[in-house]
């Protein structure tokens, strides 16, 4: 069917065949070559709102208040050098981590998507990365650690170094020219979905989080807790990204999908379980802030076999239960108070607010 305008004598036709013909075949790859990045009409309607959801959460860490972290930080006798040792091996991980994700969204997923509408959601993910790594950079200035001391430690500590090159490793493959006709490679890209946002930012991170969270809980590091806070809130968000890519991906490419490469994934997750528990224990080589490393590497059980489900995988750990379902509540961020002036603090543009989902936790 055609649309015809007359305008000052000149007839414009607009064929609506083809118009639909273009929406058919966005892809989330292999689909419609454009340059024009046209978003409409929208095929991905999630990946928009998500956008929106994640744009109406920006927050800067600049306006995170860090006078009472510092105080701490100089006390003699506020902290424990075990509390301590959790905020270095946090900056630490962490400062490196953030990074990786956001070149890994940038270089890698990004560019060999073809959707519009993911492109646009992905660039979004990129910014919030961009955000979490200036909050390391924030918390490092604000109480005075050596950054030098920062980089020695993404270097030089073992199960930090293991994490970063478990997740390097599914992104050095595909920065190249692929044919991703071609089914072993398909299901490279959706190993990398699913490394980056179900094992590390889904998995890996929620040791840390946790623990820093269970300071700020005691009052210990408010300013460094909020932002952790903020941070998981688009964690949350990057999560759902990702795990509705990867299933779109394998819907539209059901070749993907074998039990070899089912059977892969479960290994990779266990791998990256058992690569968190030994950096858990390192974070807490002595029990601290009320918690044990035993009680952490359960949590981790508990949010790995979420993550396998969303996924449609199998579990590795049935019937564990989440040992902290305290963290949950500590993620309602409708209204945070100000830490010294007493205002009320909404980084929310829109009226509904994104929050972490007890599915997330």
């Amino acid at each position: 069917m055609n649309k015809t305008y007359d305008i000052g004598g000149k007839k414009f036709v607009l064929d609506e065949d083809k118009a639909v013909q273009a929406y058919q075949e966005k892809m989330v790859i292999n689909g419609r070559d454009t340059m024009t990045f046209n978003l409409l009409p929208l095929k991905y309607q999630w990946a928009y709102d998500l956008y929106r959801k994640m744009k109406s959460n920006h927050w800067e860490p600049e306006d995170v208040p860090m006078q009472k972290d510092l105080e701490q930080w100089k006390s003699a006798t506020d902290l424990s050098n075990a509390e301590r040792w959790i905020i270095m091996m946090g900056i630490g991980y962490f400062s490196a981590a953030e990074g990786i994700v956001g070149d890994n969204i940038q270089h890698v997923v990004r560019e060999l998507v073809t959707a519009p509408e993911l492109k646009l959601v992905l660039g979004r993910h990129a910014h919030e990365e961009n955000i979490h790594a200036d909050s390391l950079l924030y918390m490092i200035s604000s109480l005075g650690i050596n950054p030098h001391e920062c980089e020695a430690m993404f270097e030089q500590v073992d199960t930090i170094r293991k994490k970063n090159e478990f997740v390097t490793k599914v992104s050095k493959g595909l920065r190249r020219d692929l044919d991703l006709k071609v089914t072993e490679n398909k299901q490279e890209l959706a190993k990398n979905i699913f490394v980056f946002g179900q094992c590390m930012e889904g998995t890996q991170f929620y040791g840390l989080f946790g623990m820093i969270l269970s300071l700020a809980r005691q009052n210990k590091f408010p300013g460094i807790g909020q932002m952790f806070r903020y941070t998981l809130r688009d964690e949350s968000n990057h999560i759902e990204l990702f795990r509705n890519l990867f299933r779109v991906l394998i819907d539209e490419n059901p070749d993907i999908w074998t039990e070899s490469f089912k059977s892969e994934l479960v290994d990779l997750m266990k791998e990256a379980v058992e690569l968190e528990k030994e950096f858990i224990c390192d974070c807490l080589p002595v029990n601290s802030v009320g918690l044990s490393a035993e009680e952490f590497c359960s949590y981790i059980d508990f949010i790995a076999d979420r993550r396998l489900v969303g996924v449609g995988l199998e579990i590795l750990h049935p019937g564990q239960e989440n040992p902290f379902p305290w963290l949950a509540e500590m993620m309602d961020v409708k209204k945070e108070q100000n830490f010294f002036e007493g205002r009320v603090t909404e980084y929310q543009k829109s009226s509904a607010l994104a929050e972490v989902s007890d599915d997330e936790l």
